[in-house]
């Protein structure tokens, strides 16, 4: 049998077809999604639940002249296929192939590169009020999961929206909310009245009637505007919307094709702010991402047949199973540990500590500002909050740490997961900026271990110390050492680096991740001739100036290699060090450029970016004058 998805490369190629082709079609586009994320990795459960979802907004609307501004974006992937990148979709994720997020680069179907929560609504507002002030007629449409909406710009951005009465969709994506059959039949039966032209029309010349008649006729209006939004709030969660100045159709059902059609086709003439609420379910059509969504949210390579994920290197001692392990093992010897994450209680690998100490865990949800200032509250009323939170996302709070936390002295820790290249995710989630934006905040000291037994010692040492901290990991192995955690963790002095490998001829100063290449350089350069200091650096803030002074009397030539940011990382601390204290001294940084770093195996772009052994063991030679040696073969 042909397939109906290999006559598609565009939307347009969509409004061809029957509308009773459209189901198959999912279908296919279901199995094409399943297919690759099995082979490649990916956000499965979000992407298969948005399936149909994103057939009906394509076939009803005229992209990409109107947009759809998507929000996070992991639910994406059928608008991929259906936009003309159904024949790269084997590329997702891969260096130099499809970004598993919408991309502004990658087509003009995607009008902005996202990959964080809660910004759907306020892009697309900006783009409707731009379109009304060129004259233009395009429709704009948000699409928002329920996780997002709980973030505070979400609502920012409705109450502007419903202030301005600018025509925009947000299409909600609720894959949370249950509606009995009884209430969904009858809210099937208003939303058709609602959606009706007719009534309407019928509605707006009452209004305008009614304004008409004087002294009264707003009190007339009012008391007919609250009989139909009573009447609907008796039986579905829109007067919160309507209050907000949106109109509130639904909730519908996100997987009936002809009824999301229907519906998008009748309310796209409608010229206000309305909200379609979709209920959704993840992982639809896929049983194992059915059963369980969280696992399948971002998943690695897996078998079909099983839905079991296929092994891989990295799963037996990740910096997250070590600080998993650690923060339930300081939680037991101390009472005023509490946790705190933002909608990612798996990824950060507090799901155990949830179990063991429920009553000391909160999930705030998507709401990073929030978590942050909550967190010194926290601290103030005299308990010990960990948040633990993706380096990138962590950015969402920058005020929040200043005013909040910093300003206020307060001991919150940061833990900040997925510091450094991240790989497939890409650009948004890259945590390549930590460094520079923790550094310059008064009070606030930024460790990083180089492997687990570090990352123990050092949570020790934030919970211990008497202000903020932070503590930055990769997502990483977290070296050979045992998972099971260390009851002899202790306290590291703040600010004191250790020195690995005595030397004579240049000083590398790495810090977290950089430790183990750095180690591999020198044996490269030892092969050389040449003797090179190793130093653990452990503090990005405070650096080690009494070391680094000392080590100056032997060699005054130092590289710094750190897996961050090049502006504003440790480098710039030690170089401005050095510029002011050492004479003569010679330092060269390795580090992440200034540009967003592209999506791809970690290890790929480590090694393109010189942060491995032959890469600094290059940069090594050259200061020193050497011929640059070659790559080496892995």
């Amino acid at each position: 049998m042909a397939s109906i998805l290999d006559t598609i490369e565009n939307p347009q190629h969509l409004k061809r077809l029957k509308i009773s082709e459209l189901e198959p079609l999912a279908s296919e586009i279901r199995a094409l999604i399943i297919k690759t994320v099995s082979e490649k990795g990916g956000h499965l459960a979000s992407s298969l639940g948005a399936v149909e979802l994103i057939v009906a907004l394509h076939y009803i609307f005229d992209t990409p002249y109107d947009s759809i501004v998507w929000d996070v974006g992991h639910q994406a992937y059928a608008h991929k296929i259906l936009t003309s990148r159904r024949d790269r979709f084997h590329t997702l994720r891969q260096y130099d192939g499809l970004s598993g997020f919408p991309n502004k680069n990658e087509s003009p179907y995607d009008p902005f590169t996202v990959g964080h929560g809660s910004t759907s609504i306020s892009a697309a507002l900006g783009l409707a009020a731009a379109r009304d002030i060129k004259g233009t007629r395009e429709k704009i449409i948000a699409v928002i999961g329920d996780g997002s909406l709980v973030g505070g710009m979400a609502f920012e951005a409705m109450n502007n929206v419903g202030h301005l009465k600018k025509d925009m969709i947000v299409v909600l994506n609720d894959n949370e909310f249950s509606i009995s059959p009884s209430i969904g039949a009858l809210s099937r039966y208003l939303n058709k009245i609602m959606i009706n032209p007719l009534y309407n029309k019928m509605r707006r010349d009452t209004q305008a009637l009614l304004e008409m008649v004087p002294k009264f006729g707003f009190r007339f209006l009012r008391a007919a505007q609250r009989l139909e939004e009573g009447i609907k709030n008796l039986l579905v969660p829109g007067m919160l919307f309507e209050e907000m100045g949106f109109r509130y159709i639904g909730p519908i059902d996100g997987h009936n094709i002809p009824l999301l059609a229907e519906t998008f086709g009748k309310i796209k003439d409608m010229n206000e702010p309305i909200l379609v609420h979709v209920l959704t379910k993840k992982g639809r059509g896929y049983e194992p991402a059915e059963k369980f969504p969280s696992h399948f949210h971002s998943v690695g390579p897996f078998d079909i047949v099983t839905g079991k994920q296929l092994k891989s290197k990295d799963d037996v001692n990740t910096f997250t199973n070590v600080f998993s392990e650690a923060i339930v093992a300081e939680a037991g010897r101390d009472k005023d540990v509490v946790a705190i994450t933002a909608a990612m209680t798996d990824g950060t690998g507090l799901a155990r500590f949830q179990k063991v100490f429920p009553e000391r865990f909160f999930d705030v949800g998507m709401a990073e500002a929030h978590a942050v200032t909550f967190s010194a509250g926290l601290a103030k009323g005299g308990l010990r909050p960990v948040v633990a939170i993706y380096s990138t996302f962590l950015q969402r709070a920058y005020d929040q740490m200043i005013h909040d936390v910093c300003l206020q002295n307060l001991p919150v820790v940061f833990c900040l997961d997925r510091a450094g290249l991240v790989g497939e995710d890409g650009p948004t989630h890259h945590g390549t900026f930590d460094i520079a934006y923790l550094s310059h905040m008064p009070n606030m000291i930024v460790m990083a271990p180089k492997d687990g037994n570090d990352l123990r010692d050092m949570l020790r040492t934030a919970l211990e110390h008497n202000g903020p901290s932070a503590i930055r990991f990769p997502k990483a192995p977290a070296g050979d050492q045992s998972s099971a955690v260390n009851s002899q963790t202790s306290k590291i002095p703040v600010g004191k680096a250790k020195v690995i490998k005595e030397g004579r001829d240049v000083a590398i100063l790495a810090l977290g991740s950089m430790v183990v290449p750095s180690v591999e350089a020198a044996s490269i350069l030892e092969s050389k001739g040449v003797r090179p200091y190793i130093v653990d650096m452990r503090f990005a803030k405070p650096i080690d100036t009494a070391l680094i002074e000392s080590i100056s009397a032997r060699t005054k030539k130092f590289i710094v290699a750190e897996e961050g940011s090049l502006k504003g990382g440790m480098g710039s601390l030690v170089e401005e060090f050095l510029a002011g204290n050492i004479a003569g001294a010679e330092i060269d940084r390795i580090a992440l450029p200034d540009e967003f770093i592209t999506h791809g195996k970690r290890e790929l772009l480590l090694k393109r970016y010189g942060l491995s052994a032959d890469g600094i063991a290059n940069r090594a030679i050259k200061m020193l004058a050497g011929r640059p040696l070659p790559e080496r073969d892995k």
